[in-house]
Order: C-alpha cells, then sequence, then structure tokens
C-alpha cells in the first residue's frame, strides 16, 4: 500500500467538508420530521448523481471519490426517504 499523494489528500479534505455539510440538515430533518419544503425532484437528481460517482469512484479506483461519496449518499438517501415518507403520510 502506497501513502496518500497529495492529490489524494485534496480530494480526501473535499470530500469530508462536502460530506459533513450535510450533517446539520440531516439532523435538523430527523428532529423536526419536516420535509415539506424540500424538493423531491432536487434530492432524486442529487441522490442519483451522487450514486453515479459512487460507480465512477469505483471504476477508476479512486478512493477519495468513493470515501467521500457513500456517506453523501447515505446522508442525503436519509432526507429523500423521509421526504418520500412525509409524501405518503400527505
Amino acid at each position: 500500500m502506497s501513502w496518500p499523494t497529495p492529490i489524494d489528500l485534496l480530494g480526501a479534505a473535499a470530500g469530508i467538508l462536502t460530506t459533513a455539510s450535510f450533517v446539520p440538515q440531516v439532523l435538523k430533518t430527523l428532529r423536526s420530521g419536516q420535509t415539506r419544503d424540500i424538493s423531491l425532484a432536487m434530492w432524486l437528481a442529487f441522490c442519483t448523481g451522487v450514486a453515479l460517482w459512487t460507480i465512477y469512484g469505483l471504476l477508476l479506483g479512486a478512493w477519495p471519490i468513493v470515501a467521500a461519496n457513500i456517506p453523501t449518499l447515505v446522508l442525503a438517501g436519509t432526507i429523500l426517504v423521509l421526504k418520500i415518507r412525509n409524501l405518503r403520510k400527505e
């Protein structure tokens, strides 16, 4: 196993920051249960894009892409699931 390159570290830092930015929104949504003002189309498109980025990273063997996008997909997917559940309740 080789040490990460500076480019890998840059990708990892970008991934950590962008992924962490979802945590406050997920926590707020879980606490309030409120998803009325969240766009279903946007979250569907976003989750699909993140899933595609994950696949792309896997195909390239690019660990920073994969490592950043898997937790992002989990966080964004949580909001998407809550949004869909709330739509069914209406």
